[in-house]
């Protein structure tokens, strides 16, 4: 999975990771002059990567006392950054199920709006699922993982609800992290998995807004049912 470059991408994502793998704990002072240390970067570098920390809701500068790490209730659990964070983390399947649990309330709402945007909004979904299809008999399982982020994205797109379209990062954020999974999961699932994409890519070509939400719902359903019992401990 591609991650930021750079002096300030690698505080960043060193932090980062830390502190969503609870190496850094809630209530610990990050002193800027200790992480200037660390990594033999600027005052000015630190600055800006406590900044992003900040933003994400993973640390909160708190006066007389410095900038102190936050506990997972603060944090943006939607920014593409946490989502990358956490799913190089011992966090992973929780992340998956509960970001599953959160898509099975919004995909198919997506999918039966779509389905009656006309061909505009239906084709790149269908495209998107045949290009999936082929994929999965190639066992090519990075063209499955790219036409699977288009996929998901023309869904919530073609919904013509913005809301749904900022959505899509996240999904596809979610979506990549599964590379990192030393089970490649995305390959044991390609060929049952592009079937149910073609489901809902034919229901939509098809108009058929019911059967369109319902394949959805199948479709991300399936795909939970399967991380809860991959998960750990299960």
């Amino acid at each position: 999975m591609t991650t930021p470059r750079g002096l300030h991408a690698q505080v960043l994502e060193t932090l980062g990771q830390r502190i969503v793998a609870g190496a850094v704990v809630a209530g610990t002072v990050l002193r800027p002059e200790d992480v200037t240390a660390e990594f033999g970067v600027s005052r000015s570098v630190v600055r800006e990567a406590l900044r992003v920390l900040q933003s994400l809701g993973l640390v909160e500068p708190r006066q007389r006392v410095g900038t102190q790490v936050l506990p997972p209730t603060s944090w943006e659990l939607l920014a593409p950054e946490v989502i990358r964070w956490r799913g190089a983390s011992s966090g992973y399947f929780v992340q998956q199920r509960e970001l599953l649990e959160l898509r099975l309330g919004i995909e198919p709402v997506a999918a039966s709006l779509a389905a009656t945007r006309g061909t505009g909004a239906t084709a790149p979904v269908l495209a998107a699922a045949l290009d999936m299809v082929d994929a999965a008999r190639s066992g090519d399982g990075t063209a499955y993982l790219e036409a699977d982020v288009r996929f998901h994205r023309a869904l919530l797109t073609g919904s013509g609800n913005t809301v749904f379209a900022h959505f899509a990062t996240t999904v596809e954020a979610l979506l990549r992290t599964r590379t990192s999974e030393s089970r490649d999961t995305i390959t044991r699932w390609t060929g049952a998995a592009a079937a149910r994409h073609e489901a809902v890519g034919r229901a939509l070509a098809a108009g058929d807004a019911a059967a369109a939400a319902t394949a959805t719902t199948a479709l991300v359903g399936v795909t939970r049912d399967e991380f809860i019992a991959e998960a750990p401990g299960h």
